[in-house]
């Protein structure tokens, strides 16, 4: 209970979060970096994924692949990372622990290891997102004289995404909570609060820091529902009564899940 005390006072005192170092600065940073890591990786796996499972080819082997980034912690890869010495092209920056700069020490190390560990559940799924719209969907979408492109981007896709955001929320929620380790090898974040808490024996502090961490992780999954509720096509078409094509897909996409 005295330590639980001990990080209630800890967080309510405003030196704690300001100053170089405070807690506010290294909460914006672990931001920073949960985010780049995670636009990172959406930019390099959605495409691939939704694509494929618009094909139906591919897809085994895309989830098997990205599924390898599930059993190598992701410790074990900032370490390695973090040990390596500098490629030229990469001015310091990548592998090592360049200074990069609101990114912190190892930065650049940090957010390569996070955007791996982020491509499993964003991979998986988009590829089953869009492999589980149902057949009469693509059929309507196809009757009605729609292109490859055409049907993925009106039919499918706006089925798909509540789905794809799922996908999207799981890795977010996951980047932001596995950033803290970037700590234990002097990396940015919160983290650093932690680490540095339980190794004075200032465990208040320590435990502050998980506070904080635990709280903002609440917040991104309470806001990413949010968001993946907004993307629900068959909602949004209830609410504005929309008789756009995508919003009539939607319709038979419903329907489609109520039959099956």
């Amino acid at each position: 209970m005295g330590v639980l005390l001990d990080a209630l006072d800890h967080l309510r005192d405003a030196d704690s979060w300001t100053g170089p170092g405070g807690m506010l600065e290294l909460l914006v940073q672990q931001l920073l970096v949960t985010l780049t890591a995670l636009l990172a990786a959406m930019v390099v796996g959605l495409p691939v994924a939704l694509w494929l499972g618009h094909l139906g080819r591919g897809g085994f082997l895309a989830i098997n692949i990205s599924n390898v980034g599930r059993a190598v912690p992701t410790f074990a890869l900032l370490a390695i990372f973090v040990a390596g010495d500098p490629w030229g092209w990469t001015a310091g920056a990548f592998p090592g622990t360049g200074d990069v700069g609101p990114y912190g020490r190892a930065g650049i190390s940090t957010l390569v290891a996070l955007a791996l560990f982020a491509l499993p559940p964003l991979i998986t799924n988009a590829y089953v997102a869009v492999r589980e719209v149902p057949p009469d969907v693509r059929e309507s979408a196809r009757g009605m004289g729609m292109s490859g492109w055409q049907q993925f981007r009106r039919a499918e896709l706006p089925l798909a995404l509540p789905l794809v955001m799922s996908g999207v929320r799981l890795a977010l929620v996951q980047v932001w909570a596995t950033a803290t380790i970037a700590a234990l090898v002097a990396g940015p974040g919160l983290g650093r609060v932690i680490t540095d808490g339980f190794f004075r024996t200032d465990y208040g502090k320590g435990i502050a820091g998980a506070i904080v961490v635990a709280a903002v992780a609440l917040v991104l999954e309470l806001l990413a529902a949010a968001v993946q509720r907004s993307l629900d096509p068959v909602r949004r078409a209830a609410r504005t009564g929309e008789g756009e094509v995508s919003a009539e897909v939607s319709t038979l996409g419903q329907a489609g899940h109520e039959d099956g």
